[in-house]
């Protein structure tokens, strides 16, 4: 008869034979540095929470969530920093600034309810200290410029609240920069626009150019003097998505300094995922996926076609790969978007992280390479952002230009 005790040892043993070595080097790898994931959309998914909308308290991060993310699985995934989103759609008719301030609202409470678990992080300084004590560093992000509502003033606000990026589309144009997913109208950034990249610039707060169009993102290149970010992108080389980024910026990526923190989203990754969506997208154009009969034709789509393709870890690691190879292995990084819908096969949640790494060490990722990607890159940027920030800081105050007396000299 074996004893319960030995039973259990020839269990693990029996199970430990069987863990891919592969993915107990990159557990190793993640505890040796500071993981950053670019963009989570937990603050939007508890504003949204069917059950109790709005409520940080009953959305408890200490149990199992619904989503993809809770404090027990981010432990799993050896995740050291978030860059929470503080989300508005464009679209919206409630009021930009009153949707952000109760984002801000909602984001910080959430942070502040598990201090045993994580601390707001506002710098580089506060990544490393809170990590070192073994919490989730807790960054917050703006998704979208048109919450500062032409207003450089609203910007520095928002800094002092904490947002340490700002996206600055999401997928409307504005009055001062094109989005990618809507229709071009200014080239680029107007005068404006690259006031406010500049303003950005001396605050010390991280360009972000995802969601923005090709040519938002070289007037962004060529306008801002600290390293720039995509916060959550992919390479269009590999799916031709316009939420990807083209090789001629990706190339352009090493003398900014920058980084291309790579998404899992299934469209932007896989191009069968991304057929999918097209053809949502041309029943519900003119629709947000926020609003209520989007969620319904998407539903009737879904009846009459089936789901959506799924994606896979691996088609995530090809864009990590090809971003590695054009803009070099300096200018790489990671960033979910964990939003509470579909996954990739693999990153299904926030526990996954060190199954993507597995794979890229099986396709020959040097320790120093992983170590990269995983969060240096992005800390590397963000200690430059500081740095430029500093020194502008002392050569001109805060911009009073407005975007009635700037662009109307076009």
């Amino acid at each position: 008869m074996i004893r319960p005790a030995a039973l259990a040892l020839l269990w693990s043993c029996l199970l430990a034979a069987q863990t891919d070595p592969a993915l107990l080097h990159a557990q190793m790898v993640l505890k040796s540095t500071i993981l950053v994931d670019g963009h989570n959309d937990l603050p939007w998914m508890i504003r949204e929470d069917p059950k109790a909308p709005r409520d940080v308290e009953a959305y408890d991060l200490r149990k199992k969530t619904t989503g993809e993310t809770d404090l027990a699985r981010l432990k799993q995934g050896l995740l050291g920093a978030q860059f929470w989103s503080i989300y508005v759609p464009g679209e919206t008719k409630e009021g930009f600034a009153k949707v952000q301030l109760e984002q801000f609202d909602i984001a910080r409470r959430m942070i502040a309810k598990y201090p045993e678990a994580t601390e707001l992080a506002l710098s580089t300084l506060d990544i490393r200290r809170i990590r070192a004590k073994g919490k989730l560093a807790s960054l917050l992000g703006m998704e979208g410029g048109h919450v500062l509502e032409n207003s450089l003033g609203a910007l520095r606000a928002y800094y002092d609240l904490g947002a340490r990026y700002l996206t600055l589309t999401h997928n409307v144009t504005l009055d001062w920069a094109d989005a990618a997913l809507d229709k071009p109208t200014h080239g680029g950034l107007t005068p404006f626009g690259k006031e406010v990249v500049r303003e950005m610039n001396r605050l010390g707060m991280l360009v972000d150019i995802s969601h923005v169009s090709p040519d938002v993102m070289r007037a962004v290149l060529d306008t801002s003097v600290a390293p720039v970010i995509f916060s959550h992108s992919c390479a269009r080389a590999l799916v031709d998505h316009p939420r990807n980024v083209p090789d001629v910026i990706l190339r352009r990526m090493a003398a900014n300094g920058g980084v291309v923190m790579v998404t899992f989203i299934p469209p932007f990754v896989n191009r069968v995922s991304k057929d999918w969506e097209d053809g949502l997208a041309k029943l519900a154009k003119g629709l947000s996926y926020d609003e209520p009969a989007y969620k319904r034709l998407e539903a009737d789509f879904i009846q009459t076609h089936g789901p959506s393709p799924k994606a896979s870890l691996k088609d995530v690691a090809d864009h990590i790969d090809h971003v590695a190879r054009v803009a070099g292995h300096d200018h790489v990084g990671v960033a979910s978007d964990y939003w509470g819908g579909t996954t990739p096969v693999g990153l299904e949640d926030v526990s996954k992280y060190p199954n993507l790494f597995a794979e890229l060490i099986r396709r020959g990722w040097s320790d120093a390479n992983l170590r990269k990607l995983a969060g240096e890159n992005l800390l590397r940027a963000f200690a430059t952002a500081e740095d430029t920030a500093r020194r502008l800081q002392k050569q001109r105050p805060p911009s009073t230009a407005t975007i009635e007396g700037l662009d109307r000299q076009k």
